[in-house]
């Protein structure tokens, strides 16, 4: 076997190794109204060591400086042209959490907008962050630290990882807080993260289980309302001891995932395939092209030219109608791909192509 069959195979083996096991409905499900809240905002870092933004091309990271510079009561001459070299704009992203009151700190994501080479030891300038609604949740400031590597001399250069992006640890103190409720009255309720009948009765059944019948009621594969007391204290208390109750969940759909730019494919254990044939083949078309060159005999006049040559090849291999049985198990599906002996990059179009016969029985998802 080659080594990506053996890593389906191992996966395979893995996964159907695995004992059922059971999850804490935290993980399971969400409260509703609890969620984050996105933050962004536009800012400006400064400090670089030459790697800044180009004003000549980026005219806005120029009137950024201008209008910080005039609320900081320095004011232009009219017509100055600014030729800055460590100066950046940049876009600001956070998460603000639930609960999160003012004068908490959260982290923030700094990344250029501009033409800038690296952001590496800059300082982001105080930025306000802004929600969805327009207004101003918190305010974030600090210096940049950048995970990539880089490197130029005599029109060489070598990089490692993104320059152009950075991150500000607790680099973002909240201003305003998003009220966040438990609930309304005498109920709370819970949002399953993958909505499914099975998972959603199991929830039902283990919660009244636990805190006496008619506690929790499913209103449908995803949704569950629960009696829970009013008292804030308790119904902490109470989602406390709800949270951590352990739940098998239902069997999930059967899925496979493909990345087109990768070549990765990743299906669950649910994956089933009917019995079908698959005929595989490769096309192989290599063009070399070697100059050559080309001397007029004496006296002739000519000149000498270099010219190219140009060889064209073309190999087919022969693919074989492979019979696939029916299985039911993820093993099964996989050696029976491998079978066909083809790569990832060609079990992308096989696996496209059993789902259009109808012998694949799963969902195709592609990324």
């Amino acid at each position: 076997m080659n080594k990506f069959t053996k890593i389906m195979v191992f996966l395979a083996v893995a996964l159907l190794a695995m004992p059922v096991q059971a999850d804490r409905i935290k993980d399971l499900a969400n409260i509703q109204g609890v969620r984050n809240n996105q933050l962004v905002g536009y800012g400006i870092v400064v400090g670089l060591d030459g790697s800044g933004d180009q004003t000549t091309q980026t005219p806005f990271t120029v009137q950024s400086i201008i209008s910080m510079l005039g609320q900081l009561g320095v004011n232009l001459p009219a017509g100055t042209s600014l030729q800055l070299k460590n100066v950046a704009a940049v876009t600001v992203t956070a998460v603000l959490p639930p609960f999160a009151k003012p004068g908490q700190t959260i982290d923030v994501t700094v990344s250029s907008i501009g033409n800038a080479k690296s952001l590496r030891g800059g300082t982001l300038v105080m930025t306000p962050l802004k929600g969805a609604d327009g207004q101003v949740y918190g305010m974030a400031q600090g210096n940049l630290m950048v995970g990539g590597v880089g490197a130029s001399a005599g029109g060489a250069s070598v990089q490692v990882n993104q320059l152009s992006v950075g991150r500000i640890t607790d680099g973002a103190t909240v201003e305003r807080a998003v009220e966040t409720s438990l609930g309304q009255g005498d109920y709370i309720t819970l949002e399953l993260k993958e909505s499914d009948y099975t998972t959603a009765s199991r929830v039902v059944t283990s919660v009244n289980r636990s805190f006496g019948e008619g506690t929790a009621n499913a209103e449908n594969g995803r949704v569950i309302r629960v009696l829970a007391p009013r008292d804030n204290n308790l119904r902490v208390s109470f989602l406390a001891r709800m949270e951590n109750l352990t739940v098998i969940p239902g069997e999930t759909l059967a899925k496979v995932i493909m990345n087109a730019r990768t070549g990765s494919i990743v299906m669950n254990k649910s994956v089933m395939i009917d019995a079908c044939a698959v005929a595989h083949g490769s096309l192989t078309v290599t063009i070399s092209s070697d100059p050559m060159v080309s001397q007029p005999p004496p006296f002739s006049g000519g000149e000498t030219v270099v010219v190219q040559k140009t060889q064209i090849d073309i190999k087919a291999e022969k693919g074989g109608l492979v019979p696939l049985p029916k299985s039911a198990s993820l093993n099964d599906v996989v050696k029976a791909l491998n079978a066909v002996g083809a790569t990832p990059q060609d079990l992308l179009a096989i696996l496209q192509a059993m789902k259009a016969a109808g012998a694949l029985r799963a969902d195709l998802e592609v990324i």
